[in-house]
């Protein structure tokens, strides 16, 4: 009840209305007649783009939590080369992951005929691999230091009073240590996340055909400029509402827990 009448506040119905109007202006000025041809392409580029975010933020976190592991309180041979990855990671720009794995490592391969003959070849040959590796990776960089910090910061009486009880070292890491260090960090997390999907996009230079890829060739065909790229923000903004909305959940729950 309380949520309802806070969506009723009067800032928020300002804008409301004036997004509307935006709306309504949008679709009675704008062209959009070329959106039924491409209707079909804008939804395979949608879904392409939604499950190489999630496989690579799922993927890309069960790799942050080691590194984050390691840097925290592994012995050194574990913790430099886990912060050294986590360094090239935060400092080299995405972009630049991308092309020297497509262009680099992918080049590599069809000089191999034990690749070209193996059953992987048929996906190796193909930009999706190599866009979800180098998203993967980057996510893992950022996340695996921002876990570094999820691990330290848990309170070390907890942990040591586990160990009083006798509870085993895996058993007292699932139960007490990553659930604490996951809810301390969820709204970084969430960030981050929205950080991802925005980094989408670089997909598209290696010609993987995700949604801001479906817009530029709108684009090009039609010479149509900013219908698309309008109908783009609002999916991205969309999509990140979604983000958000998600993990607002995951911390409400954790909190109630907590508590």
């Amino acid at each position: 009840m309380q949520q309802f009448r806070a969506f009723w506040e009067p800032h928020r119905i300002v804008m409301a209305v004036i997004f509307a109007a935006i709306v309504v202006w949008c679709a009675m000025t704008l062209r959009w007649d070329w959106l039924p041809d491409y209707a079909p392409l804008a939804l395979e580029g949608l879904w392409r783009t939604i499950w190489i975010l999630v496989v690579t933020i799922v993927l890309g976190f069960l790799l942050a939590v080691p590194l984050g592991l390691a840097q925290a309180i592994g012995p050194w041979y574990l913790a430099l080369p886990a912060k050294a990855f986590c360094t090239v990671i935060r400092g080299t720009p995405l972009l630049l992951q991308i092309w020297l794995l497509y262009y680099g490592l992918g080049s590599l391969f069809p000089q191999y005929p034990w690749i070209r003959s193996s059953e992987l070849w048929p996906y190796l040959r193909q930009a999706w691999p190599y866009a979800v590796l180098a998203l993967t990776l980057s996510y893992a960089g950022y996340e695996g230091e921002v876990m570094r910090g999820a691990f330290a910061g848990v309170k070390r009486g907890q942990l040591e009073a586990a160990k009083a009880f006798g509870m085993p070292r895996f058993t007292m890491f699932r139960r007490i240590w990553l659930p604490q260090a996951i809810r301390s960090v969820l709204p970084t997390l969430g960030g981050e996340t929205i950080l991802q999907l925005k980094a989408t996009p670089l997909v598209a230079t290696i010609t993987v055909i995700d949604i801001y890829a479906v817009s530029s060739r709108v684009r090009s065909d039609t010479f149509i400029v900013y219908e698309p790229l309008l109908l783009l923000a609002v999916v991205y903004m969309i999509l990140a509402g979604v983000i958000t909305l998600l993990f607002s959940r995951f911390e409400n729950r954790g909190q109630r827990r907590a508590s």
